[in-house]
């Protein structure tokens, strides 16, 4: 008998939240099983760990599915770390991280939790996506993105990833028949226009609120930021090694050793 993929679903919106919900029923058509994600909401978290408290892990179940469950106090990095080595004992065949209520293309990568326990997966070898869905509602309608996550995780289970490589799949907030089909992309060029909230609490202590417009720069149509906005789903493949590689000639033409 062949023998189904084993397959790490986890999060950074919480174990309950429903686009996991959603993520964990297409994910046992394709393979076994194994929920942990963070116990509570963990958005923007990005690559955060826990080091300076300790960490508390709980077998649950969420629905009457077939999965095992296992909810976690800490981030969405470490629910990657404690699946890998301490609860499912061996390396999955594919990490599914989502499905994010919340649009996580272009620079929002850096900030998403979803996407730092996707990259966190890649670094321990593991084939791993990142899906997010482009509403923010918590009673988002998830049915439309379901068939395109059916379809991309396949293909990684079938054709696999290049190593240091993960896909950041962002899906439009749209019916299933406005939805084009899938473009693969590059990051567009983007950034936030930041500012604080200022409030005072009724001791007389300042406090601050962030806030702040997303501003794409990029008037490219190869990016991700265009496929959502023309109906597309994206997927842009992200690498989590830093460097960059075009810029060492350069200092290296620097004074530094003289």
């Amino acid at each position: 008998m062949h023998e189904r993929p084993l397959i790490l679903v986890t999060n950074d919106d919480g174990i309950t939240a429903p686009g996991i919900r959603a993520l964990i029923e297409v994910m046992n058509e394709l393979g076994d099983v194994v929920v942990v994600a963070p116990d509570s909401p963990q958005s923007g978290m990005g690559h955060a760990i826990t080091v300076s408290t300790t960490l508390f892990v709980e077998k649950l179940k969420v629905d009457s599915g077939p999965q095992q469950e296992y909810s976690c106090s800490g981030t969405p990095v470490d629910c990657v770390k404690l699946a890998v080595k301490e609860i499912i004992g061996r390396q999955p065949d594919l990490c599914v991280s989502g499905i994010n209520h919340g649009n996580n293309a272009s620079i929002n990568v850096i900030y998403s939790g979803t996407m730092s326990a996707a990259i966190e997966a890649g670094i321990e070898g593991i084939p791993a996506i990142g899906f997010s869905l482009g509403n923010f509602n918590w009673n988002a309608d998830f049915e439309p993105a379901k068939p395109y996550v059916l379809k991309i995780a396949e293909n990684v289970l079938k054709f696999g990833l290049p190593s240091g490589v993960v896909l950041n799949v962002n899906i439009p907030n749209l019916s299933k028949s406005d939805i084009k089909g899938v473009k693969i992309c590059r990051q567009a060029k983007a950034r936030w226009e930041e500012e604080f909230d200022k409030r005072q609490n009724p001791h007389g202590r300042d406090y601050y609120w962030l806030t702040g417009k997303f501003v794409n720069l990029d008037n490219g149509d190869d990016t991700d930021e265009w496929a959502l906005k023309n109906g597309y789903v994206s997927i842009v493949p992200v690498q989590f090694d830093l460097t960059a590689y075009s810029v060492i000639q350069n200092l290296n033409n620097w004074n530094i050793n003289d």
